[in-house]
């Protein structure tokens, strides 16, 4: 079979993020390896507190296809919601297929339908399709009882949030993989007056690290108190 067209859409997909960047708390290494594994073929249905990296975890999924010479499409469906259905036509042959944030068609009957076609027509091109909610999976209720169904015969998993007791280590490794200098003493004190949150944590440490570029100077406590 052909390779479908790229397609184009209104909204950016970020090509930088890859597992390697992604810090997997204990609790998620199966899940992690079962994305990976390519020769996995059932669809994933993922859920979630806000911020703990499902949308990372699918376009890091994306950039993956992309270095095995396959397609890919990621779709946020607080963007795509702009857009209409039609955003959704003659996309069933992309290999992978991700879809952000299910949870905000739940009372959208014509947005249901159109997932449902998908997944009907997915399954006779043989293309995967991954999709995320930030809800957990139980309290998940569409109102077309035909998509409920599907979506709950899905291959699930719960991806946890970064452990208390492993935020320090995440930092670090985040920290070590983007080649950010960030000391034990600096660590510790994010660590001890923001937000214990590794999400908030990675955008602090963006910050940092382009705040250093530009000034020339190390990261340190000082440069950290001016943001947080």
């Amino acid at each position: 079979m052909n390779k479908p067209k790229q397609l184009t859409f209104p909204w950016n997909k970020n090509t930088k993020v890859t597992f390697n960047n992604f810090y997997i708390d204990p609790k998620n290494i199966n899940l992690v390896m079962d994305l990976k594994d390519v020769t996995i073929n059932d669809d994933f249905f993922i859920y979630g507190v806000s911020n703990s990296g499902k949308t990372y975890l699918q376009q890091s999924l994306c950039n993956f296809f992309q270095q095995l010479d396959k397609t890919s499409i990621y779709i946020p469906l607080n963007e795509a919601l702009k857009y209409g259905v039609n955003i959704l036509d003659s996309i069933e042959n992309i290999d992978l297929i991700c879809i952000d944030n299910l949870e905000l068609i739940e009372k959208n009957l014509e947005w249901q339908i159109a997932i449902f076609n998908l997944i009907n027509n997915t399954v006779l091109s043989n293309s995967k399709l991954f999709f995320t909610v930030s809800k957990d999976n139980g309290s998940l209720n569409f109102s077309m009882p035909d998509l409920d169904s599907r979506i709950k015969k899905m291959q699930s998993y719960e991806l946890f949030e970064v452990q208390e007791n492993n935020i320090s280590a995440a930092l670090q490794y985040i920290a070590k993989s983007r080649s950010i200098n960030l000391g034990e003493a600096e660590t510790r004190y994010l660590l001890k007056y923001s937000t214990r949150s590794i999400s908030y944590l990675t955008k602090i440490l963006d910050k940092l690290d382009n705040t250093s570029m530009e000034l020339k100077r190390k990261i340190t406590i000082p440069l950290i108190k001016e943001f947080i």
